[in-house]
């Protein structure tokens, strides 16, 4: 690695220094880039490194950029300058497809999964950046009068292989994977690659000429990508380039948030300009332009708002889900038993709670530590879910608790549900259970408060048992009360307990014999007595 940084700083140093316009400039840049792609081959042959097909389409787009110098010196020598294009601009052109494909293999890999909105993004950048290449580069070559048909393709293929390893960059860029040394040199290969293409297209359209030490330094940027490609193979960091997936933040960067809204106000602004110096000349591509940065922005939004659905799901599923045995937890049970039960409400159908309790948790977790209680809480929720119905609902209650919602289940279905898990509980433990079924009228509490209560009798009763709870205690009905009525006013006078009701009843509520006046026909009355805790008539 260090013997490769001491190369590079020579080959830079040296070219500037060459002197101009010889024999020995042109064999400095060509054995600078046959140099770097030498060194990629080297690496993948004796390091073997991942994803060698990228390396290996790397070097050839490398060297024959770089061969491309010797084929124009060759040229030169025997024909004088050659027409444009000459083999050797098929040369120079050769890096673009070779490095394009390579990258995008190495992309396919450290991407899980094709990430719609990444690529949304990346093309936003790209078509913003590539009006501006339109305008200024491929138009301008591809409507020159002075050259024929292979050399207007030439010079669109500059610009346009320019606007492909840009878009690869920033897709490179976007996605996710390991932000290592390699990478980071991969990237600046490429930047320093477009910088000295973009560089040379603005040279070449100025009017002043610059001087040869210009030209120099134009020529060592291009030596400069070729050694950070070289560098970027050489370094250890290469081998953990395409293993390491991680993926993106899942909200855009401000960085990137700023790149996306420059890139969609390049249209715009070329309109002003050109409006401004009364020349609208590109009318019709930046209208294009602005109208597919327009449909990725709405794409992008699109994608957004899906993800956020996703997200949001994915949020309320972790809110009702435990997350050591993936059962639904207390919050998603304090939520599905009133539905059921209302449910059952409705349709007249039974309905039966059990809570379970493995016997001795914490004993076995003193025992055997926490990972294996850890491993028992998850065995056995993997292993009880196999044994109920799909309708039935178990969760994790709390600790080494556990609840089962059983709708049209009876008690007796209860116990064989109960008995067939307590066959399938692993590691030789056991559990008690409590059941309870609902008596159509007490709350969601007071049936979790009578199946817990049925735990414990079982619990009491040696464990590794099932208990079932006991009814509740009747309700005393009501008391109805209605109107005074003037005639059971005199009834009941003087008669302890005694209230009146409407339209000619009354009430006796008392403890023990009761005595009760009834009205008889003609106004009078006859008096009953009865040994009833509560009696209650009315006349109506």
């Amino acid at each position: 690695m260090r013997t490769n940084l001491v190369v590079s700083v020579i080959a830079l140093a040296g070219f500037l220094v060459i002197p101009d316009d010889s024999t020995l400039q042109l064999v400095w840049q060509l054995a600078t880039g046959w140099y770097a792609a030498g060194m990629i081959i080297g690496v993948v042959l004796l390091r073997r490194v991942p994803m060698a097909a990228t390396w290996w389409l790397v070097a050839l787009g490398v060297a024959g950029n770089a061969g491309g110098i010797l084929v124009e010196f060759v040229l030169t020598y025997i024909d004088g300058v050659p027409d444009f294009p000459s083999w050797a601009d098929a040369a120079y052109l050769s890096i673009y497809p070779a490095v394009a494909v390579g990258l995008l293999r190495l992309i396919r890999r450290r991407t899980a999964k094709r990430d719609w909105t990444n690529i949304v993004d990346a093309t936003a950048l790209t078509t913003g950046l590539g009006l501006l290449a339109w305008i200024f580069m491929v138009k301008p070559a591809a409507s020159d009068p002075e050259i024929g048909l292979f050399g207007h393709i030439a010079s669109v293929a500059y610009p346009v292989g320019d606007v492909v390893l840009l878009a690869i960059t920033v897709r490179l860029l976007l996605a996710g994977g390991a932000r290592n040394r390699s990478f980071r040199l991969i990237c600046a290969a490429l930047l320093t690659f477009l910088a000295g293409d973009v560089a040379w297209a603005v040279v070449n359209q100025m009017v002043w000429a610059p001087g040869p030490f210009a030209h120099k330094l134009l020529g060592d940027v291009f030596l400069t990508g070729y050694l950070l490609f070289a560098a970027a193979a050489v370094h250890p960091a290469a081998h953990t380039l395409a293993r390491d997936v991680t993926p993106r933040r899942p909200r855009p960067s401000r960085t990137l948030l700023l790149l996306l809204t420059l890139a969609s106000l390049i249209g715009p602004a070329l309109l002003i300009m050109q409006a401004l110096r009364h020349q609208v000349t590109d009318g019709l591509a930046i209208g294009l332009g602005c109208a597919v940065l327009f449909l990725l922005v709405v794409a992008r939004m699109a994608l957004l708002t899906t993800q956020l659905d996703i997200q949001s799901q994915r949020v309320r599923e972790l809110a009702v889900t435990d997350e050591l045995t993936g059962l639904p937890n207390r919050r998603a049970w304090n939520f599905e038993l009133p539905r059921t039960m209302e449910r059952a409400r409705r349709n007249g159908e039974p309905l039966t709670v059990a809570i379970l309790d493995i016997d001795h948790f914490k004993r076995f977790n003193d025992a055997n530590g926490h990972p294996a209680g850890d491993r028992l809480l998850k065995e056995a929720s993997a292993a009880w879910s196999g044994t109920v119905r799909a309708a039935d609902h178990l969760a994790r209650y709390g600790g080494e608790e556990f609840v089962l919602l059983m709708p049209n289940a009876t008690a007796d279905y209860a116990r064989d549900v109960l008995t067939r898990m307590k066959h399938a509980t692993p590691m030789r433990q056991t559990f008690s259970a409590g059941v309870a079924t609902w008596d159509g009228a007490e709350t969601s509490d007071e049936l979790t408060a009578r199946a817990d209560a049925a735990l414990y009798r079982a619990k009491d009763s040696g464990r590794d048992g099932i208990a079932e709870a006991e009814a509740r205690p009747a309700q005393n009905p009501p008391i109805r009360r209605r109107p005074a009525d003037p005639l059971c006013s005199g009834v009941c006078a003087g008669i302890d307990g005694c209230s009146c009701g409407g339209a000619g009843g009354y009430t006796v509520q008392v403890a023990g014999p009761v005595t009760t006046a009834q009205p008889a026909r003609g106004g009078r009355h006859r008096i009953r007595r009865h040994a009833v805790q509560v009696f209650s008539a009315f006349k109506d």
